[in-house]
């Protein structure tokens, strides 16, 4: 495991924002889902793609907090344009779970 400075530590903006809508990505490679995340009024809303469709639905999506990566460059996505990196751990079997704050935070705040 290669060791890093705080300072490089603390130039990511991981943050927590809420899911506004989510839809399924059929031109995605793999499945996944276009996801609109709301990071309160500093941030403002953003797009993502999260291939997590192993373990939620759409529709399950919609109110969850999520933390994400807010200060990556957007990324072109086939016909997408994500604005954020939504965070999460591999299963045993390979599937994404979510890293979610496990009460309720405000939006935009800075995981520590």
């Amino acid at each position: 495991m290669n060791q890093i400075e705080w300072n490089d530590f603390s130039k990511v903006e991981l943050r927590v924002g809420r899911v506004l809508s989510a839809e399924a990505f059929p031109e995605a490679r793999k499945p996944a889902y276009k996801l609109q995340i709301d990071f309160g009024p500093e941030i403002g809303i953003r797009k993502s793609s999260a291939q997590i469709t192993a373990h939620y639905t759409a529709h399950n999506l919609i109110g969850k907090l999520v933390v994400a990566v807010v200060n990556f460059p957007a990324k072109q996505i086939g016909p997408f344009m994500s604005e954020c990196l939504v965070t999460g751990f591999h299963d045993a079997d390979g599937n994404v779970t979510l890293c979610v704050p496990e009460h309720e935070v405000p939006l935009g705040t800075k995981l520590l």
